[in-house]
């Protein structure tokens, strides 16, 4: 959008004195400037029902190349799809989340905070978001993103399970137990949060109750057993300290 500039001039009253007057003029009447002539605000034309279309095919076709490894097209596709329907969120969440799956940090935090800054509380974006500023290592930006997003939905397990994350990094042992402990009640049936929960108790020194929290992770999967197959936690948000960790309460969880 192109602003107009606009210019006012203020008009003055002008004296004109009268021949053959001996005495001063009388001082001009005042005269009010012209009102500032109201800028227009600027509109945004609404998305055409054929723009939404082809925006909603695109997000498919990025969807597609995403899950063929093909990341670079799946982000043409969904860069796209946005530029051509930006009022629906979840285009800007899909391409925020492809951008932090390939390391693309940064675009992916503008990606996710511009559908945030159509709608603040719109929770994928939030948990995305969090998400990205947690594997950034940002992690008082990953704990208020988070709890944001945990305040508008208390359902909301991937933002108790990540700030239970963030939290065990910052030192903050017994808000991440908590984090945990409603994780686990939200997704009983994910080892994830019961690594988490473990890692958290083992930080805060309750050694009997990380045992007990991995030894329920390998009841759900068994191949918490192996070292090797900690490795994937990274994939869940996991540090590579809180990794090594994991596999300090595997190994305690053996004996």
């Amino acid at each position: 959008m192109t602003r107009l500039h606009l210019r006012h001039a203020l008009v003055g009253g002008i004296a004109i004195a009268i021949a053959a007057c001996t005495s001063p003029p009388p001082d001009p009447a005042p005269v009010d400037p012209p009102a500032p002539l109201a800028t227009p605000s600027p509109t945004v034309a609404p998305v055409s029902a054929s723009d939404r279309a082809a925006a909603s095919r695109l997000r498919q076709v990025g969807l597609e190349y995403r899950s063929a490894g093909e990341f670079e097209a799946a982000i043409a596709a969904l860069q796209e799809s946005v530029a051509l329907d930006p009022e629906t969120l979840s285009g800007s969440v899909i391409l925020g989340w492809t951008l932090h799956l390939v390391g693309r940090t940064g675009e992916a935090e503008r990606a996710l905070q511009a559908a945030l800054d159509r709608d603040a509380d719109h929770i994928p974006a939030l948990n995305a978001l969090g998400i990205a500023y947690l594997v950034d290592g940002q992690l008082d930006r990953a704990i208020a993103t988070h709890e944001r997003a945990a305040s508008l939905d208390p359902e909301n397990e991937i933002a108790v399970y990540n700030l239970s994350l963030a939290y065990q990094r910052a030192g903050d042992t017994e808000t991440a137990i908590q984090n945990a402990l409603r994780a686990t009640e939200l997704e009983p049936e994910n080892p994830h949060p019961w690594v988490a929960l473990a890692i958290a108790h083992w930080s805060a020194e309750n050694l009997d109750d990380a045992r007990a929290a991995y030894s329920r992770a390998i009841q759900l999967d068994g191949r918490y057993w192996d070292r090797v197959f900690l490795d994937h936690l990274a994939q869940a948000g996991f540090s590579a300290a809180q990794i090594e960790l994991s596999d300090r309460v595997r190994y305690a969880s053996l004996q």
